[in-house]
Order: structure tokens, then sequence, then C-alpha cells
């Protein structure tokens, strides 16, 4: 998952935008990578350039630079895991089913299952030129540019709703039926297996959201992080030309998707990803209510009436992300230089989520 939370005090289109140097524990052999290259991507030619993106922490992501163009590619990380974590062959996967029928996803063009090329299970996609915003105030934009990003944002969440999984040959993607259920119990595994102090309120929210959970619509792919700064959008245009970071994905309740989105409307505008408290209007940028009402009229689809509950639950799953990253943080295999920051939201963030959960009936 890409910088969730983070140092309010950064400049984050400086802190996440554009490459570095490679981090010497992901370092990749360039040799066997190249020779890979060569047999698996066509019209691929070396020699090859590698750099390590700056955002992003949990599978470390690097631009492959050629002569003749750029690729990206995406790995698991070294060094122990949690279950079910970091699955790029998953992402491999739903991109190319979404590439083929015209979403806006980088095109895919070869999975690596052998660990021997690089150190980790990895596969490699376009580089998608064009703009990613990692402030969601979007300063140096226009009122009206930034009320179009924000409806091209909500659009291209709709439009992947309206994909039955079935017709992407994505009906095995996940489980059937019971994905809040399932998605509670997760994001509780992965806390208590990066748990290192007691959080009161993590425990009140996991005894609460088994026991409160809402009607279930249809199955539709949801991405499981989507949000502004996990897609690229045109240089001069409010166009996602592709939509990153799919490690979440799976079918589930596209209810999911929309409230996590809303999530940024919860937390505090101090922090790069939050607009609470932000002079929306002034700014441009929709309100709640308006993102819904757009989403469900793109959709022809009826607007959530629990979004409480649902805020709750996906401020919880944020701060088991999060706390998974204190985990990796602890043992030396988190990839961002901003991970201790992320780590250290995990307290306010499930205090807002138990907030959510009262108002919610808790």
């Amino acid at each position: 998952m890409s910088d969730a939370v983070n140092d309010p005090q950064a400049d984050p289109q400086a802190a996440f935008s554009g490459t570095r140097e490679v981090d010497p524990r992901h370092a990749l052999d360039v040799e066997r990578l190249d020779a890979w290259m060569r047999a698996n991507v066509a019209d691929y030619a070396g020699p090859l350039t590698i750099r390590q993106f700056k955002g992003g922490q949990s599978n470390p992501t690097y631009e492959l630079t050629t002569p003749s163009g750029a690729y990206v590619l995406r790995r698991k990380p070294p060094g122990v895991l949690l279950p079910s974590a970091h699955a790029v062959d998953r992402e491999f996967r739903v991109i190319s089913a979404l590439h083929a029928r015209g979403y806006p996803v980088a095109r895919p063009h070869a999975l690596c299952t052998d660990e021997a090329v690089v150190g980790s299970i990895f596969y490699v996609m376009d580089r998608v030129q064009g703009r990613v915003f990692w402030d969601l105030k979007l300063p140096g934009l226009t009122p009206d540019e930034r009320r179009a990003v924000y409806h091209a944002q909500t659009d291209a969440l709709a439009d992947l709703h309206g994909f039955d999984p079935v017709e992407l040959d994505l009906a095995d993607y996940g489980p059937p039926g019971n994905y809040f259920a399932r998605q509670v119990g997760r994001w509780t595994k992965q806390y208590r297996a990066s748990e290192i102090d007691p959080i009161p309120d993590m425990d009140r929210l996991i005894a609460f959201l088994p026991d409160s959970l809402p009607p279930e619509a249809p199955a539709r792919v949801v991405h499981g992080d989507f949000r502004l700064d996990n897609m690229i959008l045109a240089p001069s245009a409010p166009k996602v030309l592709a939509v990153l970071d799919w490690e979440l994905s799976t079918l589930g309740d596209p209810m999911a998707d929309l409230s996590y989105l809303l999530i940024a409307w919860a937390i505090p505008a101090t922090l790069r990803n939050g607009l609470a408290g932000a002079d929306l209007e002034a700014l441009g940028i929709p309100s709640v209510a308006e993102t819904v009402d757009r989403y469900a009229a793109r959709r022809g689809s009826a607007a959530p009436t629990n979004l409480d509950w649902l805020t709750a639950y996906n401020l919880f799953r944020l701060a088991a992300i999060c706390q998974g990253i204190a985990g990796r943080v602890r043992d030396g295999t988190a990839a961002s230089s901003h991970a201790k920051t992320m780590a250290a939201q995990v307290e306010p963030l499930s205090a807002a989520a138990w907030a959510f959960a009262k108002k919610a009936g808790a």
C-alpha cells in the first residue's frame, strides 16, 4: 500500500514524487533482470537503468529505463511477510483483466514467479507519464480544476464497479459473500500479528465490528486502496490515465471502496490525505454528499445510508494497515523512509474509528 498517512510538516510532492537511488536492501541483479526482460517483454532492448520510486512502502516499486522506453517493476519485499500480504501476482492478474476491457491501468507485460531472478516474485508494466497528486488540497490548481480532478476520481471508481467480475474472468478473484465479515477478520489478524502495545480503541472495534455488519451488495472488483495518490492523471487534463496499487484488490461490496475514498473527509486537513476542517467550497472540492451523489448517479445505484459504520470500518482497517507497517519497522523490512511516521498514526486512527463506531450504535 502507498503511504496512507504521513508527516504533516513535509512537502508531500517533494517527499513522495519521483525516484531515488535503489535502497540497498532492495537492490536488483541488473544482469539477471535484463536477461529476463529480453526473454519475456516484447520489444524490450537494454541497457537497463534502475531507480526506485519514493512513494509507497509496501511493495518496492522501480522505474526501469531503457533507450527506447520506460517500465515499472513491482515486487514482493524481501524478509518475513504477513500472511496474504504483498500479492503482486494478484495485482498482475487484475490489471491484465481490466486493461483488456479498456479500464485505465498501466499496460501489463509479464509476471515472474521465479524468485531467483530478483529475489522475490515481480511483474513489469508500462511506465505511465502524468500527474500524481500527493496533497488532497491540490495546491497550485484553481477551484474549477480541483473539482474536475475530484469528479474524475469519482467517475473512475464508479466505472470500476460497473464491471461484472464474471465478464472480466475474475469470478474466482475473491471468496463469495461475507465480504465485510472476511475483511474485519483479516485486518484483525493482521493487526494482532503486528501488535506491539495494547490499544484499547482497537480492542473495542475488534469486538464491535463483527457484531454490527451491514447488508451486503452484489460483489464487484474492489480496489481496496482507491484514493487520489493511487492514480495518474493526464499532464494537462482531469483525465485518469492509470489507477495504481492493486495489492489489496478482491471481490466484495463496492461500498467498501466508496466509503474508503470518503474517509479523507474525516481525516484532519493538517495531513496531506485529509480534508476535515478545510474550506471545501473555497477550494472547489466537492463535499461528501456531492461525491456520493455523483457516484450513485454514474452507477445508477442508491447512495449508502450507513456511512458511520462504513467510516468506522475503514478507519479501523487503515489503523491495522499502519500497525502492520509498525511491525515491519520493528522487523527492519519497511520500504519507505516515512514508515515510522505512518506507524505512529495507529492510535489516532483507531480513536477516530471508535468515534464513528459510537455514532453507528456502539
